[in-house]
């Protein structure tokens, strides 16, 4: 699909970068099986219709409006390539600026880690657990399958600062059926320095 509408951007790193919270075959079938599937697909979904030509943000927020198909794939490429995105290898912790808002909010940076890590362990079934700015604020959130917070179909929306993929297919592999282990592991690979500036770019609209 040479002139396909969406495609899969380069993954930032190694397969086995971000080890050993992550392992390399882990993120290599989750990359190109699971990421290049919501691509493909949501290619031939949007082919010939109302939605061929409109961005993935317009799909996003006007997502009532076309079938699940398109939810769902438009919704697993978004948060597919955000969540790459908001983690690195060896990242820098978060900022004495940031980290003052997060505390403005939670009480401090442990009491956020709990909380999000609680939210994300209790997600039933598949689906994400957000940090999102909602009217200039913080917040925890959490979406089935693939929603994600901009979409108009979900509770709560806002701009997504932070995202955590609890599909099984994102930690089977490695961490079987222990959701909370490969919780405690991906905060050592959270991209820090992306997430202030998706948080400065948010409050700024």
């Amino acid at each position: 699909m040479v002139n396909a509408q969406f495609k899969l951007a380069p993954l930032p790193y190694a397969y086995n970068a971000l080890e050993p919270a992550i392992d390399k075959e882990t993120m290599e079938i989750h990359y190109t099986k699971h990421h290049q599937a919501y691509v493909t697909n949501l290619n031939a979904a949007v082919k010939g219709n109302a939605a061929e030509g409109k961005t993935l943000a317009e799909l996003l927020t006007g997502v009532s409006a076309y079938p699940a198909v398109i939810r769902n794939n438009a919704g697993g490429h978004f948060n597919h390539s955000l969540f790459w995105q908001l983690m690195a290898p060896k990242p820098k912790p978060a900022s004495a600026a940031f980290l003052k808002e997060i505390t403005a909010t939670f009480g401090s940076m442990e009491k956020f880690k709990t909380t999000f890590a609680d939210s994300a362990a209790k997600r039933f079934g598949s689906g994400w657990a957000w940090l999102i700015v909602q009217n200039g604020k913080l917040k925890i959130t959490t979406t089935a399958n693939q929603d994600n917070p901009l979409m108009d179909v979900v509770a709560q929306k806002g701009a997504p600062i932070l995202a955590l993929d609890v599909w099984e297919h994102a930690y089977y592999l490695k961490y079987q059926n222990k959701r909370p282990d490969y919780i405690t592991a991906w905060w050592t690979v959270v991209n820090w320095p992306e997430v202030e500036r998706r948080y400065n770019e948010a409050v700024k609209k």
